[in-house]
């Protein structure tokens, strides 16, 4: 590389990589209940890639901020781990989870089956208080498939036109949901789940050589607003979880914002970066950051390269 390819290269220190597509995310299995903002079903190539790419069988696959879960559910069911652990903080989305693993998925099932959508159903079922882990399960399946955006967060609005102009009944698919959640039943013994602190526990698995992590916290790096919008549980050190990854003996994958402060954290720890693109949920092209610490098997992707010194 000549000196003015140097310049050219470092003119702007991301380089876009415009042959590589965004994943058109029905082409990938769909294994989650939840219609989660922020899901990761995208994703699923890349970190297919990913595993294949490691030369070995984790043992365990810990998803610290797991949300609607797609990325542990793809390791189980493509059997690419031999078990996974899954944190969420969120009461609600836990206890979907939590149904399921105590084997509750085919109650969850009946429930969603039998259940005659409308807005009077829908208000009545919601305004009924429950300490019951079934029953908090189908109000957040409930929640999630009528609010705007599949927003848990408060503030989010029932859905007004939705598909076709159906409203909050446009994402209500009865028969495809209840058959996605007793399908977990397949692989519930091999999913352990933690309602807790993703930063308090990951520290639990650091010296497991055997395990990998696959990292998605909410985007509220940088100042950046999204997260905070989402997700109830939005507050993060984004610091401490860069001190954290690094003390980890296992791989792991992170998936972040492309924000600077970001970028500055990767950097500090001696962190590789690519760009990778997507869809937003208004179809515009974006690029994610995908940060880990070898990511040779992702060369097909640009890099993000350093700012070049400046000496003057």
């Amino acid at each position: 590389m000549n000196f003015q390819e140097q310049q050219n290269l470092f003119a702007d220190p991301t380089i876009l990589c415009s042959a590589i597509k965004p994943v058109n995310v029905s082409s990938v299995p769909q294994r989650s209940p939840f219609r989660y903002p922020g899901g990761k079903t995208w994703f699923v190539p890349t970190f297919r890639k990913w595993m294949q790419s490691l030369g070995y069988k984790p043992e365990l696959l810990i998803e610290p901020f797991a949300g609607g879960g797609i990325i542990s559910l793809t390791a189980l069911f493509e059997n690419l781990t031999e078990e996974a652990v899954m944190i969420e903080m969120d009461s609600e989305v836990a206890a979907v989870w939590q149904a399921v693993v105590e084997g509750h998925a085919e109650w969850l099932a009946d429930r969603i089956l039998k259940f005659d959508l409308n807005h009077e159903s829908l208000a009545k079922e919601l305004k009924t208080a429950s300490t019951d882990t079934q029953c908090q399960a189908f109000q957040t399946i409930l929640k999630n498939r009528t609010l705007h955006g599949g927003i848990l967060a408060e503030g989010a609005g029932l859905l007004k036109n939705g598909e076709n102009g159906k409203g909050i009944q446009s994402r209500w698919y009865p028969k495809t949901l209840a058959s996605r959640i007793i399908n977990l039943n397949q692989i519930r013994r091999k999913m352990t789940f933690l309602k807790a602190d993703a930063l308090e526990r990951l520290s639990d698995y650091s010296e497991n050589s055997k395990a990998v992590f696959f990292i998605d916290p909410p985007y509220t790096a940088g100042g950046k607003k999204a997260g905070k919008r989402l997700y109830r549980h939005c507050d993060l050190d984004h610091t401490r979880l860069f001190q954290i990854a690094a003390s980890l003996k296992g791989d792991f994958l992170m998936t972040y914002d492309h924000a600077d402060e970001v970028k500055n954290l990767a950097r500090r720890h001696g962190f590789q970066m690519r760009l990778i693109p997507m869809n937003n949920t208004h179809h515009a092209q974006m690029f994610e950051l995908v940060i880990g610490k070898n990511l040779a098997w992702l060369d097909v992707l640009e890099k993000v390269y350093e700012q070049p010194p400046d000496y003057r």
